[in-house]
């Protein structure tokens, strides 16, 4: 009776393909930031902060994640198997992603990248707030220029 419990128990698991992320991950990771949002986006499921889309699902082995043209080309030259741009994502700062080659830690940076690119000020600034291990705002502060220590 143990064995078929266990059985049991392995079949009600959700089923990971084996070396390559979901839409669900995808999910996952961009919920996991602070006030974002899940709302459709031209039909699939889009991640937004501050009402600014971040990442967007493409299809289910692909997304679209907002990045500096810098860093796009960047990305573009050194793993040209994880990333690439369409024509119509040529002149946006967009980028694809391919989640068949991807892997989380890079996908949950980028999503962390993205996000703040869109974020407002006021969830930037609960965001570090919140953080414990950012400097508090009373130790980070500069000091004004016109003063001498």
């Amino acid at each position: 009776m143990a064995a078929r419990k266990q059985t049991l128990k392995q079949v009600a698991k959700p089923v990971k393909r084996k070396g390559r992320l979901t839409v669900d991950d995808v999910r996952e990771l961009a919920l996991a930031l602070p006030a974002t949002e899940e709302r459709p986006s031209y039909g699939t499921p889009g991640f937004r902060v501050s009402d600014k889309l971040f990442a967007r699902v493409l299809d289910d082995d692909s997304i679209v994640i907002k990045v500096d043209f810098d860093h796009r080309e960047a990305l573009l030259q050194t793993q040209p198997d994880v990333f690439r741009v369409t024509p119509h994502y040529q002149d946006w700062p967009m980028v694809i992603v391919q989640l068949t080659t991807v892997k989380r830690p890079l996908l949950q940076s980028l999503l962390k990248e993205a996000w703040r690119r869109c974020a407002s000020a006021k969830v930037l600034k609960a965001e570090l707030s919140s953080s414990p291990e950012t400097p508090s705002p009373r130790t980070a502060r500069k000091r004004s220029p016109g003063r001498k220590a």
